[in-house]
């Protein structure tokens, strides 16, 4: 083998190389010199080995080159918070299993290590760590007021104290009649009766962090209006059920009469007792089932338009029919609802306060809704209190 020969098998040999572990480089120099050391001549004897040793060193360098970059990449892993041992564990068994591709080494001295996936399209899971980005509304998507608030529907007292008394005339005896010349009047007396009416307090409280509020900035506008919604539907809870307790039963029973029927005949007993009507109430089941309600064939209601709609407002025999959920299902009211007083002792206030118990020592703030009220039923006859489903 002459000097040029020799010079293209080791050409080859150290391009047979690149890529290969650090013992095939071994095994493949030892072979190789196994090969040509008795066709290698004595001058270049010298040479050959230098070449070998060459390969062996630019091997070795490239060698520490990817061993430098592996414990550069091994400190990095150390200083991450998130999966610190997992990443990193991971990532050295990749490197282990992995060495001999990791000791891949471009001619230039640059490093291929591994690819740690498949390149491929990016998407929320697999490719972001973390939320994405929130937009936040400070708007809260409430429960609503009810729709009709019982107070809506009566006068006001305010008094001083906590009990409101008032005189209601009984039936007494005797009447006027017309005098017989020379003997007494008609003799008449009265019974008079003192009602008392105890105001009380409908109230409720919240208790919630100072963190809570300053990390939640809506609870500041939401906190009153909802405070005031719990205290209405208290209040309209408590003056329903005493109005119930006090009105007159009604008398009418649906067989053979639709809804509309038996409220007309209301209006027709108080009348009777020379009261008059200016509002009724039902549910909002049966205020919809009443402007549907078709007067049958000769059944008759006397005029043309019993049941009107005049402003969005339904009315039955002119008189506004009012639809409200604390009644219960298929009851009503029909009434002069002028006789029906709310007695307010203190009204209705809100307040907050960090002095409640430990407030100050747990960081927390008390929000308080009361008012102290009663419920004066003047005449109670003048009310009727039915029910559309009574045979």
């Amino acid at each position: 083998m002459n000097e040029q020969e020799l010079k293209d098998a080791l050409a080859a040999l150290s391009t047979k190389l690149e890529g290969k572990s650090k013992d095939e480089v071994k095994n493949a120099i030892e072979a190789f010199e196994a090969k040509h050391k008795d066709t290698v001549k004595t001058e270049a004897k010298a040479m050959f080995d230098a070449e070998i040793k060459a390969i062996q060193n630019d091997f070795e360098a490239k060698l520490k080159l990817v061993q430098d970059h592996t414990d550069k990449l091994d400190v990095k892993l150390q200083s991450k918070a998130v999966n610190e041992n997992k990443g990193k564990d991971a990532i050295v068994d990749m490197i282990v299993k992995n060495f001999g591709d990791i000791s891949q080494v471009a001619k230039k001295g640059r490093v291929s290590l591994y690819e740690e996936k498949t390149v491929g399209n990016m998407t929320l899971g697999t490719n972001l760590t973390g939320d994405q980005p929130r937009t936040s509304s400070n708007d809260v998507a409430i429960v609503p007021n009810q729709i009709l608030n019982f107070s809506s529907l009566v006068g006001m007292i305010n008094i001083g104290n906590g009990t409101y008394t008032f005189p209601r005339e009984g039936a007494g005896e005797g009447a006027a009649a017309t005098q017989t010349e020379g003997s007494d009047k008609a003799q008449i007396d009265t019974d008079i009766t003192m009602v008392d009416v105890n105001t009380d307090f409908i109230a409720g409280y919240q208790v919630y962090s100072k963190k809570m509020a300053n990390n939640l900035p809506f609870l500041e506008s939401f906190l009153p209006g909802q405070l005031r919604r719990k205290y209405f539907d208290a209040e309209n809870s408590v003056f329903n059920t005493a109005l119930a307790a006090a009105a007159t039963a009604s008398a009418q029973i649906i067989t053979g009469q639709n809804k509309v029927e038996m409220l007309i005949a209301e209006i027709a007993t108080l009348e009777g007792s020379n009261f008059g009507t200016n509002g009724i109430v039902v549910t909002p089941a049966d205020y919809w089932d009443i402007l549907v309600t078709e007067k049958s064939t000769g059944a008759g209601y006397g005029l043309p338009g019993v049941v009107t709609q005049e402003g969005g407002v339904l009315r039955v025999a002119g008189i506004p029919l009012y639809r409200a959920n604390w009644i219960a299902a298929n009851k009503y009211y029909v009434g002069d609802w002028s006789t029906v007083k709310k007695v307010v002792t203190e009204g209705l206030s809100l307040e907050f306060s960090t002095s409640d118990e430990d407030n100050f020592r747990k960081n927390n703030i008390t929000a308080r809704v009361e008012a102290q009220v009663g419920l004066a039923i003047h005449r109670p006859d003048a009310m009727i209190y039915g029910d559309f489903t009574a045979t």
